[in-house]
This record gives structure tokens, sequence and C-alpha cells, in this order.
């Protein structure tokens, strides 16, 4: 039988907030529904099944607890990543 999918997002607005917070999370069709909410407003999406699934513990608005700040901060880093990286396109774009 196949696994059945899962998501999770988080908000990280630094530096207003000190820790990032769930703000939606869920299996199946609520899965699949945050992820095309998310690609609909250009917001990344990173693949890690433990990481959703730890997510999907917690409470919409709870803290990341210090057990997950790894894995948070990989997928921050992750994001952080893509932005530079758009960011360095639209500026050779706008040079050509």
């Amino acid at each position: 039988m196949a696994e059945q999918k899962l998501a999770a997002a988080i908000k990280f607005d630094y530096p207003d907030d000190a820790v990032p917070q769930v703000v939606a999370a869920g299996q199946g069709a609520l899965a699949e529904y945050i992820v095309e909410v998310a690609e609909a407003h250009g917001v990344a999406v990173y693949k890690d099944p433990p990481l959703a699934r730890a997510l999907g513990q917690l409470e919409l608005g709870d803290r990341i607890p210090p057990a997950l700040y790894r894995a948070v901060a990989e997928v921050l880093a992750f994001v952080y990543s893509l932005d530079q990286d758009k960011n360095r396109v639209d500026q050779l774009l706008q040079e050509v």
C-alpha cells in the first residue's frame, strides 16, 4: 500500500519571529491542497516526509520545538538559497 502524502507549512518572519511556527499541516487530499496553494503562490516546496510527519504532530500556531531546529534550519537554508538564485537571475536579466 502506498504511503499517504504528508505536508506541512511553516512561517518564519525574521527578525520579528524568534522561532518558526506551523501554519498548515495535513495528509492525503489536504496535503495535496497545501502543496498546490504553496506552488500557486510561488512558495518553495521542500520534500522531507519525516519532518512533515513531525510537524504534523504539532498544533497549528505552535512554535517549532528545539528537537526540530536543525531540520527546519535546513529547510530555511534551502529556501534562502533559492531566493538568492532567483535574485541573481533577475539581476542578470535586467542587465541584458
